[in-house]
């Protein structure tokens, strides 16, 4: 049975407000896919390479549609959503990105947004109301595979890197490479740009066709094109720095020929499957690019616990934003009306907040990113001076 139908665009506004708020927070949780290895090894400073990447990720949000058409019609059954199931399913992705930017942890934000979408969906119409052969062709199969494929096309160029530049001092090389990772970076902030902007865009329009704003078989709206582009631009132009620290000095102490393979594999990566309209986390590809530079340099030491928390939250990411996204629908519709949706966003501002907050208590920013890896997110502290 259909869901019943009835237009609110006062609902279709707080839900496309909503909608942004997450592609903000994916902006900020994904800049360090991007820019934490020129970052890590100094090839651009903290401040510019987020601006550059902000820049490069408005940009990439108007080359390409074919993911938001995955995520506006490809994963669920739009005649069985409403508008309380879409504002539901973005609380659960945001809160995920929020906690996992918290602790540091570069999950998907992606899997984060169609987790908390398919759990909202499922508490409103079951579980026949999703496509479950596309969502695991286009979502679970790439994110199984990504991070395996990244880290072998980056282990292999990092050996090839370092082969070729085997006669050039240390100074030269570092030197050149940092120059070349301006270039591959930028490649992944547009990667990214292609690919993440994309599934607020496919948010949107899915729930301008669930409100009655638009045909069952619209594309993107110019100005949600816009609008998304934007969003992301900015929140990664502040800068996640939490996660940045995580994958610039966590994982691998990189030098600047593997911080170029890596960039190189990941933008590569993501590039080929926003053509193919596959919903990849770009975070899952950094990973595992980043790992591979580790694998492919001789001596390099992966830090595999640091891999082992990441890979704990990545299977953990899908489930719990669509057990939150469950019970933000199941409390909307308790509520009923555009009162439940209220009460849904008012508890998801109290919660950012809160989380907000406590990442005060252990600051990191472009000050501090770059400090020396102690096994946590935040840098130590600096032992207070002796007195004379």
């Amino acid at each position: 049975m259909d869901a019943v139908r009835v237009r609110n665009d006062f609902l279709l506004v707080l839900v496309v407000i909503t909608a942004l708020c997450f592609d903000f927070t994916n902006g900020f949780h994904d800049t360090g896919n991007a820019m934490a290895t020129s970052i890590a090894t100094r090839a651009l400073s903290p401040r510019i390479a987020v601006a550059l990447s902000g820049v490069l990720n408005l940009v990439g949000a108007f080359l390409s549609l074919s993911v938001a058409a995955t995520i506006a019609s490809g994963l669920v059954d739009t005649k069985l959503v409403t508008l309380s199931v879409v504002a539901a399913g973005l609380a659960g992705g945001i809160i995920w990105n929020l906690l996992t930017w918290f602790f540091g942890i570069p999950s998907s934000s992606s899997h984060a947004l169609i987790g908390g979408v398919i759990g909202s969906t499922i508490a409103a119409a079951g579980g026949h109301a999703i496509q479950w052969k596309d969502l695991v062709s286009k979502v679970v199969i790439p994110a199984g595979l990504s991070p395996i494929i990244a880290a072998l096309v980056a282990a292999t160029g990092t050996w090839l890197l370092y082969r070729i530049s085997r006669s050039l001092s240390e100074g030269a090389r570092s030197h050149g490479f940092r120059i070349g990772q301006i270039g591959s970076a930028s490649m992944v902030s547009l990667a990214h740009g292609t690919n993440d902007a994309q599934k607020t865009m496919g948010v949107i329009t899915l729930a301008l066709i669930v409100n009655g704003t638009v045909p069952a078989d619209s594309k993107a709206p110019f100005w949600v094109i816009l609008s998304c582009g934007l969003a992301i631009s900015l929140g990664t132009y502040l800068g996640g720095w939490r996660v940045i620290r995580t994958l610039g000095k966590g994982l691998v102490e990189i030098e600047s020929p593997q911080g170029m393979a890596a960039e190189s594999a990941s933008a590569a990566v993501i590039l080929l499957s926003s053509s193919f309209g596959y919903s990849l986390s770009t975070t899952h590809v950094a990973t595992g690019s980043i790992i591979g530079t580790g694998l492919g340099k001789k001596g390099a030491e992966v830090r595999w616990n640091v891999a082992g928390r990441m890979a704990t939250a990545w299977v953990f990411t899908l489930p719990a934003a669509a057990l939150v996204g469950a019970g933000a629908e199941a409390l909307a519709h308790v509520i009923r009306g555009s009162t439940g949706v209220i009460v849904d966003l008012i508890i998801l501002a109290a919660v950012a907040a809160t989380i907000y907050l406590r990442s005060r208590k252990s600051k990191v920013d472009h000050n501090n990113v770059n400090d020396e890896w102690t096994g946590g997110t935040a840098p130590a502290e600096p032992e207070p001076a002796a007195a004379a």
